[in-house]
């Protein structure tokens, strides 16, 4: 496998790259390199590529094969194009939280930004499923908070977040209260933890007396329980989130596609 490239193109040399030794095609053996790059720190979130010539010929492929291994990473949301300017390893925005991971619209179909407020801040020691989940140990240490999100002016959701302490050192409710954009966004400019994707779970619920008190509805109400687990580069779980959603006008919405070969 070979090394990640330098920024500079001047400087862009690999070794021969043998598909056959690590069991897959040619171009996942190129996608895994640009993503330890990514991962690594050679390109940084926002940072422009070397061209796909460059990269082919530093990865000695054909421009082809480099170009098939961007289009994964761009369907993906790691990489970027932008017409006429080049590829660029992607950031979390507020259009990306809507679109990739935030679920829930309005039954005719409105999706928009939530207005969230932060309700609480703790730090708190790992329960067994919580550290199950984050891959750790229970007792360690962790920072949790709740959020209510609301969307038309009425709560709809009600978020419980638990995050590692030894990956976010230095988070504070202040840090919280005064971030610019999305926790992602936070996560990825603050912390050097870029979410790629997540595992969710869910199922019916009632809603219990902090469900009811927090949306306003009545305890008991049937409402949809999300559990996510937010993972970057190598699968790694950096997140363990609960949500309450009462579903009484609004929908959770999963858009799926199909991978390769897939029916």
């Amino acid at each position: 496998m070979p090394t990640a490239p330098p920024t500079s193109p001047a400087t862009l040399h690999f070794e021969a790259i043998a598909p056959e030794s690590a069991g897959m095609p040619l171009y996942r053996v190129v996608k895994r390199a640009l993503l330890q790059a990514i991962e690594g720190g050679t390109w940084a979130p926002g940072s422009t590529l070397p061209s796909e010539t460059e990269l082919a010929a530093a990865f000695g492929v054909s421009i082809g094969t480099l170009r098939k291994a961007v289009d994964e990473l761009s369907a993906e949301h790691i990489l970027v194009r932008r017409q006429g300017r080049g590829t660029f390893v992607a950031t979390h925005s507020p259009d990306r939280f809507l679109f990739q991971f935030f679920h829930v619209e309005r039954a005719d179909g409105l999706r928009e930004a939530p207005s969230v407020e932060l309700l609480s801040f703790d730090r708190v020691k790992l329960d067994d499923a919580q550290a199950e989940a984050l891959n750790l140990r229970a007792g360690d240490a962790a920072f949790q908070f709740e959020n209510r999100l609301a969307l038309q002016g009425r709560a709809v959701i009600l978020d419980r977040l638990t995050l590692p302490a030894g990956l976010f050192k230095g988070l504070t409710e202040k840090r919280l209260r005064e971030r610019p954009s999305t926790l992602y966004q936070l996560y990825q400019s603050e912390f050097g933890i870029t979410v790629v994707h997540a595992r969710e779970r869910a199922r019916a619920a009632a809603a219990d007396r902090h469900a009811s008190r927090v949306l306003g509805i009545a305890a008991g109400l049937p409402v949809m329980q999300v559990h996510r687990v937010a993972l970057t580069f190598g699968d790694k779980p950096v997140e363990h989130r609960e949500s309450i959603i009462n579903t009484a006008h609004h929908d959770y919405v999963s858009l799926l596609s199909r991978k390769d070969g897939a029916r």
